[in-house]
């Protein structure tokens, strides 16, 4: 029963991922749960805060040179003028204003292909970091930077993943800096001898 209704959920999540103004769900496989519960993004902060500038990530993601061209080729709308992309607000360096966590997805099936973190510097907002390793998701976890990164085993199929790493990134010296990454080897069917591997 319970597998029944989580099957349901993500159906549902995959459904909505491309017409969510920008707030697509990511769904390219077995999702952590951190991922699933912020699989839509965060509702903004609120303005009387004074750290929270909008932006329009599209926009920001089309200027800027250090996003390739493969990722600006998708950067198109999945329906009407929703496009897939994901924008999170957060204090991850300091900054006086919120950094910016963007997430761009395919619309076909969600999967992330290039996650973003802009840095407010006088009054402009600056690529502080990129990684274009698909499948891949960025997401703003306790005042850190989590990026996840899904892995296949020979046989995978795209739907199904082995597994993820999960490193975390902090905020030293002007750069992010890896901390320690988390190896999560998602379950198998019964019966199939699969056992986790050790932590490289």
């Amino acid at each position: 029963m319970i597998v029944a209704v989580a099957s349901i959920a993500a159906l549902a999540l995959f459904l909505g991922a491309c017409g969510t103004g920008g707030t697509g769900a990511r769904d390219e496989g077995p999702a952590h749960a951190s991922a699933v519960a912020g699989a839509v993004a965060s509702p903004p902060p609120s303005p009387t805060s004074g750290r929270y500038r909008r932006v329009d990530a599209v926009a920001l993601l089309k200027r800027d040179p250090a996003v390739s061209a493969a990722v600006k080729r998708e950067l198109k709308p999945c329906s009407g003028n929703e496009y897939p992309v994901d924008v999170s607000y957060g204090n991850l360096t300091g900054a006086t204003v919120d950094d910016v966590v963007v997430n761009v997805l395919t619309c076909a099936d969600a999967v992330g292909i290039g996650s973003y973190v802009y840095r407010n510097e006088s009054g402009t907002f600056k690529n502080v970091f990129k990684t274009e390793e698909s499948p891949v998701y960025a997401e703003i976890d306790q005042g850190q930077l989590s990026v996840t990164k899904q892995f296949y085993e020979k046989g995978d199929p795209i739907s199904s993943p082995s597994g993820e790493i999960v490193t975390s990134y902090k905020w030293k010296a002007g750069r992010f800096a890896a901390g320690q990454s988390v190896r999560n080897e998602y379950s198998k069917s019964a019966g199939d001898g699969a056992t986790p591997a050790p932590d490289n």
